[in-house]
């Protein structure tokens, strides 16, 4: 292998984890907005000592984590290029699209004609239809459902349709059916819905509790990306967590669904055990939906800790031919007002067991050009959006 290629890159995207207001924040209503910075504080201090090492100090000082005096990792930050700050948005930009029309959000709900267009196709009444929890929903609509068969839809802060269903009252099959109608439904693009997501819970009214077979229909991304590039190649793209409803499957070689943050981190280190050539590519929702969302700055930053602990594995695994990438797709700053992503910059940390250390990086200008390496690193086409830093490796 090329002294300059690798034969695996391993990328993290800490769902969320944004590292400072972006240029344009005041645009998305996010001025002042430090996802980070915010969670260092109301902790009085993160104890992370992996990423620390790698870095993450040396992109802008957080409380509770020093300053490596000699990082280990390349390390910098990224710019989003895209309009947009949710998940879809920004996961598309890192494999190397620039997406200029933002996915609609619904902070009123679903319009009427969306709604009697769902309960016509789908025999079943629609109940609730508002931006909410989904476990306050549950709490609130959950012994409704039970007693009439509704269906619970609702939204959030992202360009989500969600429908929660009791898998005694609605079986999968038919709450999986369903939300492949309302896929169809909103492919129009007066809809322009990033995301369809089965959520079945189980229990009863009081002690409702979701199950892992969520299931989300994605938009399939508006043109090729990286991705699909070293699939064709016949190279591997390994997809863990929610990647591969992220990208619909295009690309993807093997998809490996994950229960939480340390389920995905258990499955992440096993995957250093298999024998491949390409890309694992993990996402940590947790963080984002658990924490971000619902406003808990104490929460999110002891599930940081407990990602940072994880790290020690990752690195006892890897081998020269491994390049290890950690990132983020967008902000949601728990101390911020409401309840939605925030447009910050993400933090960038690059990391083999060739490098003599690490040093700053320039700032990237989209998140595209982490796509662009990992195309130059498999010489496979690259994309239309991003610049390499391969070369800036050594």
């Amino acid at each position: 292998m090329d002294r300059n290629t690798y034969k695996r890159i391993h990328l993290i995207v800490m769902d969320s984890v944004g590292i400072g207001e972006a240029p344009d924040a005041e645009k998305f209503g996010d001025k002042g907005s430090d996802t980070f910075g915010h969670i260092a504080e109301e902790m009085n201090g993160l104890n992370m000592p992996n990423m620390g090492k790698l870095g993450l100090s040396n992109i802008r000082e957080l409380k509770g984590i020093e300053k490596a005096e000699k990082p280990l990792a390349y390390y910098t930050k990224m710019q989003e290029a895209s309009n947009g700050k949710d998940t879809m948005t920004g996961h598309w930009e890192i494999m190397g699209l620039n997406i200029k029309t933002p996915f609609k959000v619904f902070p009123e709900g679903f319009p009427s004609e969306l709604i009697h267009k769902l309960e016509e196709k789908s025999g079943r009444k629609v109940i609730g239809n508002k931006p909410a929890s989904g476990t306050e929903i549950l709490d609130e609509l959950g012994k409704e459902h039970m007693e009439t068969g509704a269906l619970i839809v609702y939204t959030s802060a992202d360009s989500v349709l969600q429908i929660a269903a009791h898998e005694e009252i609605v079986p999968l099959e038919e709450l999986y059916k369903i939300c492949k109608i309302a896929r169809e439904l909103t492919l129009d693009e007066k809809y322009m819905v990033g995301r369809v997501i089965a959520r079945p819970f189980i229990g009863k009214p009081g002690e409702f509790t979701r199950t892992p077979n969520r299931h989300d229909y994605a938009l399939k991304p508006f043109g090729r990306t990286v991705m699909n590039e070293l699939k064709d190649q016949n190279f591997d793209v390994i997809a863990l967590g929610k990647i591969s409803d992220i990208y619909d499957g295009e690309g993807v070689t093997q998809a490996i669904r994950t229960k939480s943050n340390m389920d995905g981190m258990d499955k992440f280190i096993e995957t250093f055990d298999q024998t491949f050539t390409g890309l694992s590519f993990l996402n940590l929702v947790d963080f984002d939906a658990l924490y971000g969302h619902r406003r808990d700055p104490i929460g999110y930053g002891k599930a940081l800790e407990e990602y940072d602990a994880r790290l020690s594995e990752v690195f006892k695994k890897m081998t020269e031919d491994d390049l290890l990438i950690i990132t983020a797709d967008h902000g949601n700053d728990p101390v911020h007002a409401g309840t939605d992503h925030t447009r910050e910059y993400v933090p960038l940390l690059v990391y083999s067991k060739r490098f003599n250390g690490g040093s700053e990086l320039p700032l990237r200008k989209t998140f595209a050009d982490i796509g662009a390496t990992v195309a130059e690193n498999f010489h496979v086409k690259m994309p239309e959006y991003g610049t390499s830093f391969l070369n800036e490796l050594k």
